[in-house]
């Protein structure tokens, strides 16, 4: 096993998950696929991470012991603690400049382009799985309820949610 390539994957793994376990679909299919680790040991570092006081991410510090032993798990500590590290970072830069007119204005302009891309990506997503009646008629009333601002919008997902189970 190559260290920094491990290290490398946890990163990745820890960046684009969003909690504790996120990162395991990312891990089993990179690990797996080179070999390194076995379902047995993704079994096994889980039920250790479940039942151990503390955030339920840390699991990931087991597989790395079971994969490597100590070195494995001090890349598996390093890798899950550098996003949030990063964030901290950010946010502190953020606190010293984020009055600044170019950093206001590059937020704006961040925000326009995500906002620009969302009608051609949603096209796209139209294109390929198609559109229905049904699916228009809920996404036109969720719209008219979301603008009268009267339904909270976790109750407006919920029931839109609950609409497309029904009838699909």
């Amino acid at each position: 096993m190559d260290a920094l390539t491990y290290f490398w994957i946890l990163l990745k793994a820890s960046f684009f998950s969003t909690s504790g376990l996120g990162n395991v679909p990312i891990l089993h299919d990179d690990l797996l696929a080179r070999g390194w680790a076995t379902d047995k040991q993704f079994a096994e570092a889980l039920a250790v991470g479940q039942i151990s006081p503390g955030p339920s991410g840390l699991w990931v510090i087991s597989l790395g012991y079971l994969m490597g032993g100590l070195r494995g798990s001090g890349l598996a500590l390093l890798a899950i603690c550098v996003p949030p590290l990063l964030a901290l970072l950010v946010e502190q830069f953020h606190r010293r400049v984020g009055d600044h007119p170019l950093v206001r204005g590059f937020v704006w302009g961040l925000s326009l382009a995500v906002v620009s891309i969302f009608p051609v990506v949603m096209v796209n997503l139209l294109r390929s799985t198609g559109v229905d009646r049904i699916s228009l008629l809920i996404v036109l009333v969720s719209l008219g309820l979301g603008l009268t601002r009267r339904v909270p919008l976790i109750v407006l997902l919920v029931l839109a949610a609950l609409v497309g189970m029904v009838l699909y």
